[in-house]
């Protein structure tokens, strides 16, 4: 286990030496178990020598319960929703203080962005994680705004009052939209996934070009679909 928590979201790829190091221990002995855990696809080396999270470890992880019971609900939604503006669709849920996302769909047109499946990303500078701590518990949201928080592109918010003004407005209006506050050139628009009206469970997001589109043009899209993924999830957990 010691191994694997080695590996800390974000991290594509890691020197035997980093692994041993984070999980303080001998390099013979990590590196022996390593070679184990490779032996398993739990972790896989790459050419230059790195390793990687192997896809056997993905495989488990996918078999969680809430996370793919969600993803198979959502995910003719996001189709749809993907067929109809051909942008980068996500959904994600809160977990540790973080958006994880359980699934994404993209186009080749589509505008680069940092998330992937299963990775996380900061609350406080994305869309989806902006509406999961709008809608978290108030305690969640006083531990989260109280960490000093990164700045990762030009217009990402860090001042505590101004976010939990933005929390607020989020709440009120269901929507919550961003412009190049986790990278440049991108903007986003987040909508809640309800379970019940007063559980959201999730946020669905599109993200696009910040110069080729207005994010609050395509909230309706993505109300229209978290809305019907909301009904799914209430008669299924009924």
């Amino acid at each position: 286990m010691a191994i694997l928590g080695a590996f800390l979201p974000g991290d594509v790829r890691l020197t035997l030496t980093e692994i041993c190091r984070r999980a303080e221990l001998p390099l013979a002995t990590g590196h022996r178990l390593v070679r184990e855990l490779a032996d398993g696809g739990f972790v896989e080396r790459l050419p230059d020598g790195t390793y990687r999270v192997g896809m056997r470890l993905w495989q488990i992880g996918s078999q969680a319960a809430e996370p793919r019971e969600l993803r198979e609900l959502a995910l003719p939604y996001m189709e749809d929703l993907y067929v109809a503006t051909g942008e980068n669709v996500q959904l994600a849920v809160l977990r540790d203080d973080r958006a994880l996302y359980v699934e994404r769909l993209r186009g080749p047109r589509s505008v680069p962005i940092l998330s992937r499946v299963a990775g996380e990303l900061p609350l406080h500078a994305t869309g989806v994680g902006k509406v999961l701590l709008a809608f978290a518990a108030p305690e969640t949201v006083d531990r989260v705004l109280a960490r000093e928080l990164t700045v990762h592109a030009p217009n990402t918010v860090v001042d505590p009052v101004r976010l939990r003004a933005e929390l607020e407005e989020i709440r009120r209006t269901g929507v919550a939209c961003t412009q190049e506050e986790m990278s440049v050139g991108t903007c986003s628009v987040a909508v809640p996934v309800r379970r019940s009206a007063n559980e959201v469970v999730a946020a669905l997001s599109l993200v696009t070009w910040r110069h080729s589109a207005d994010p609050r043009r395509l909230a309706p899209a993505v109300l229209t679909a978290a809305s019907a993924l909301s009904r799914d999830l209430a008669a299924t957990y009924r």
